[in-house]
């Protein structure tokens, strides 16, 4: 049976997150506020969590979800190599609402999905789940909702649409409605390679060409 945890209470709060780091460690999944929209989490190094996180969305192996991290010091633990370029991004958006597919540490022991050797990550604005983050480590975190539904802006709407599939819910109030910027940063590991943006969001093109000038391609 499922919980809702109401972050705007402190008593429940703190019993919210204790059971969702639990809950985590066992290899469940939670439902976490986000500076975007809520996110589904699972244990990033946990294969059969991630695989739980695909069903529960209705996802296949090859939409690999993102990864969260509470910090640069991670960014650099799990992309084998950070472009001086991104490392503006970082420093210009992080935290906050721009997730960046980079190559990943081929020495992670860890199963996302079909991810061809990169990962997506993020440092999200937003203390409770940072602070789930610094606890548990790098959490693979999707848009909790179902596939081709709406992304969950509440947590009313992400507990209507995955129900039991989710042990514990952090209910943090109002979320955004526009999820993240995904910019693929793979090609700014070459001297004259373009990022790419995947998909818009919060954080406009207008915004990362002030950082990326002429290496952002137009498309």
């Amino acid at each position: 049976m499922s919980k809702v945890y109401d972050s705007s209470v402190d008593s429940e709060l703190l019993t919210g997150m204790r059971l969702a780091r639990a809950s985590l460690g066992r290899g469940e999944l939670v439902v976490l506020p986000t500076d975007t929209v809520y996110g589904i989490a699972a244990d990033a190094f946990n294969p059969a969590a991630v695989q739980r996180l695909l069903d529960a969305k209705g996802r296949t192996r090859q939409q690999p979800p993102p990864v969260l991290v509470p910090g640069t010091d991670t960014l650099t633990a799990l992309a084998s190599v950070v472009p001086p370029l991104v490392s503006e991004l970082v420093d210009a958006f992080w935290p906050g609402g721009l997730t960046i597919i980079l190559p990943a540490q081929a020495s992670l022991v860890w199963d996302l999905g079909e991810t061809e050797g990169t990962v997506a990550l993020r440092m999200p604005d937003h203390e409770i789940t940072l602070e789930i983050l610094r606890e548990t480590g790098p959490l693979a975190v999707s848009s909790a909702n179902k596939t081709t539904m709406p992304a969950a802006t509440t947590c009313e709407d992400a507990l209507e649409m995955l129900g039991d599939d989710v042990e514990i819910y952090l209910d943090a109030g109002q979320g955004n409605t526009v999820a993240s910027t995904i910019i693929d940063a793979t090609a700014l590991t070459t001297d004259d390679g373009l990022a790419r943006v995947l998909r818009d969001g919060v954080i406009t093109r207008d915004q990362l060409r002030e950082v990326l000038g002429d290496r952002l391609a137009d498309d």
